[in-house]
């Protein structure tokens, strides 16, 4: 989840006013405890949100899973280029504190639309798409404008002195984060899927808890206001960055062959801009170099929300006869997962490779962190293998799909022509096997089948369309074998739910419930609808024939499977058979288990490694600079999903593992890079550009230094020193 990134957020920015009161006698201004509290609610809003919002569109919007897929990424990618627009509101116009205020507030706004669009009776589709993408987009500028404001905005609240406890508040603040991710990944699912609202599962109450979350955030931090040390926005470095770089390439484009040749491209704007802030932009690009394959890390990682998620829809989520696992409830596991691996590699494993006297340095650790996640996709890949052995594959255009029902007394043949398909004789009340292409050579046919019943044959007409399924039903009357075609439903649950249909040979009409679904039977081979119904266990549904009532026991009804009940027996009683069209979920949501240690694993060693390099590697005035690339990295991931997900069209354990090949291709070609790369102290940029006086430089670039030169900030957030001129 995106939490490992809030470790970007550690800048510190010396404030303009007065000391805050302190925590209990601690050195802990007041201040942050509104600030951590706000996180808090805010993460829970943005994280509970998103853990339903993949099943939303399935099942609410009733999109297919690449859409879904395609939208979930696209509004994650958009969450992380608005914060370049925040940092640059914050920094060039109204600071950090007002950013907060105002971008929060659209933040309520795009929570309360997105409610509104989750309202079955408020308009049509059409609104509800509406409501909902202008909602998704209100809460990517909010979510996204605050998020490199907060915890820089929490460090401002410390006195220069107190670093040890500016140090332990980033902890606080990153346990705040995890912590409201963990709860709101737990709650936001049972809002959804266990309480009942409008006919179905509550996705309005599922967003409108976030939405309340968010407002409390919100107050809170108002609530702070009159504690807060609040810097003025004092110009933003991108932008200095940027026309710094836009003036060099013109220059050097204007350029002819008989100027003097300049070693760097960025030499070329040495007459207007200080030579220390074109050396600090250079080394700043040497990073953002190293940066370009990162990207597709970010591909794989956030993958679960909308892949794993959907995976998780068609695999066994029961644990025991009570409790039942959510598939939008799986996304937790990485959250706790960081809380426990990030301490033990901390203090276990990364000290254990040190007594073995390897150098394990921050770009090798970000190289292994790429292989977990490849391994966590090879897991996924072995998992989506055995979960689609339970999926019935939709036939391809020009084919159709049959099974047979046998119903009569005795065994049938059945012959249709041009084909050697059923050659075997189908067994009387025998559930089918498997279901059988159908070569049809267009969008419908006409087939003419030869049934045998006791060496007569009778001949059966039916037309089919491609890329349906059918059952043929076969059944004995006065004159010898009838057949009937059913359009039968071979598509899982996305709701976790299983499908149910009745035949009913009997010559009475049958009522039936199951569960709180009503089904009506007709009388003589009557098929009734298929309906979806609650996974559980069923005894003792009412069943009425006629003027008789009878208790019937249908058993256990899995995940994801769909079933056919045969009524059979004299008018005085009922006796059942079922039969499985599609078979329920075998696979257990625990095999989701190895692919969410290796990612998380993968987090750690390259999310939070990265973010410590490349800020040991910049100059302290240009980490809003990488800050800004760390979440564009982030962002072009998001986008890399989406185009899959729309223009692969692969079979999806195909795509998993063309993600996992991708990022080993990449991982290879960032080892190869960061072989090359040479490790720098951004410290001796003092010595090399020393403050100067008036006599030893003229005017112009003393204001030019002065302008651009800023002191060095804390560094001790860092866990490992960085050793210069190591390689990799």
């Amino acid at each position: 989840m995106e939490k490992r990134k809030e470790h970007e957020l550690k800048i510190h920015e010396n404030g303009k006013t007065s000391k805050s009161p302190k925590l209990c006698g601690t050195n802990y201004p007041v201040s942050i405890s509104f600030i951590v509290v706000n996180e808090f609610c805010e993460r829970f809003s943005y994280y509970g949100m998103k853990a339903v919002l993949t099943l939303y569109f399935i099942n609410y919007l009733h999109w297919d899973p690449n859409l879904s897929t395609a939208v979930y990424h696209a509004f994650s990618s958009l969450c992380y280029f608005t914060p370049v627009l925040g940092a640059l509101i914050a920094d060039s116009w109204l600071g950090k504190f007002k950013t907060i205020i105002y971008l929060s507030v659209v933040y309520v706004l795009g929570h309360i639309v997105k409610s509104v669009g989750a309202i079955p009776s408020v308009g049509d589709s059409t609104i509800h798409i509406v409501l909902s993408m202008v909602g998704l987009i209100l809460i990517a500028f909010g979510t996204g404008g605050i998020k490199p404001c907060v915890a820089a905005f929490g460090g401002d609240q410390f006195d220069e002195e107190h670093t040890n406890e500016r140090r332990k508040f980033f902890s606080i603040f990153y346990m705040s984060i995890n912590g409201g991710s963990v709860l709101s990944t737990l709650i936001t699912p049972i809002l959804r899927g266990d309480v009942q609202c409008f006919g179905g599962d509550c996705y309005a109450l599922a967003f409108g808890v976030p939405a309340i979350l968010m407002v409390i955030a919100l107050v809170v931090f108002i609530s702070g206001s009159g504690m807060y040390k609040k810097s003025p926005p004092e110009g933003n470095i991108l932008l200095d960055v940027c026309k710094c770089m836009g003036l060099a390439i013109k220059n050097r484009w204007k350029s002819s062959k008989y100027d003097p040749k300049k070693k760097h491209w960025l030499d070329w704007a040495e007459d207007k801009y200080p030579r220390r802030l074109i050396h600090e932009i250079k080394m700043v690009l040497r990073v953002l170099v190293l940066y370009i394959p990162l990207p597709m890390f970010w591909a794989l990682f956030d993958q679960q929300g909308s892949r794993w998620t959907l995976q998780a829809t068609r695999m066994n989520m029961a644990f025991g006869s009570t409790f039942v696992l959510k598939p939008d409830q799986m996304q937790m596991l990485n959250a706790l997962l960081i809380l426990v691996f990030v301490p033990i590699f901390d203090m276990v494993v990364y000290p254990l490779i040190g007594l073995c006297r390897i150098n394990l340095t921050p770009l090798k650790k970000m190289a292994v962190g790429m292989i977990f996640a490849a391994l966590a996709f090879g897991s996924a890949t072995l998992v989506e293998v055995n979960v689609t052995k339970t999926v019935v594959e939709p036939a391809p255009q020009g084919q159709c799909l049959l099974q047979v029902y046998n119903l009569a007394v005795s065994d049938v043949k059945l012959n249709i022509s041009g084909s050697n398909l059923f050659s075997q004789p189908i067994k009387s009340y025998e559930d089918p096997p498997a279901y059988q292409h159908i070569q049809l050579g267009g969008h419908n046919k006409t087939i003419n089948m030869g049934v045998t019943q006791n060496e007569i044959l009778y001949q059966c007409v039916q037309t089919f369309t491609e890329q349906k399924a059918y059952t043929l039903v076969l059944h004995n009357n006065g004159s010898g074998i009838v057949c009937q075609l059913a359009t039968d439903n071979i598509h899982k649950s996305e709701k976790m739910e299983a499908y149910l249909r009745f035949i009913n040979t009997r010559s009475e009409a049958v009522n039936i419930t199951v569960g709180a679904v009503d089904f009506y039977v007709p009388a003589d081979y009557g098929i009734s609808p298929h309906n979806s119904v609650e996974r559980k266990e069923y005894t003792n549904d009412k069943c009425t024939s006629g003027s008789q009532n009878f208790l019937i026991t249908l058993g256990l009804l899995d995940f994801g499977a769909s079933y056919t009940v045969i009524l059979k027996g004299d008018p005085g009683e009922i006796i059942l058979q079922k039969m499985e069209d599609v078979k329920a979920n075998n696979v257990h949501i625990a095999w989701q288990i190895p692919q969410y240690v290796l990612i998380t694993a993968g987090e750690v060693m390259f999310s939070i490694t990265g973010l410590e390099f490349s800020y040991s590697q910049a100059p302290a005035n240009m980490k809003s600079v990488l800050q800004a690339g760390w979440l564009l990295t982030v962002a072009f991931g998001n986008v890399i999903v989406l185009i899959v997900a729309e223009g692969a069209g692969l079979d999806q354990w195909m795509e998993f593992l063309l993600f996992a090949g991708l990022l080993v291709a990449v991982c290879i070609i960032f080892s190869i890079m960061a072989y090359f790369y040479t490790y720098v102290d951004p410290d001796e940029l003092d010595k090399l550009f020393p403050d100067k006086t008036v006599n030893d430089d003229d005017e112009d670039n003393l204001k030019k230094n002065q302008k651009y030169h800023m002191d060095q900030t804390d560094n001790s957030m860092y866990l490992n020193p960085i050793e210069k001129r190591t390689k990799m």
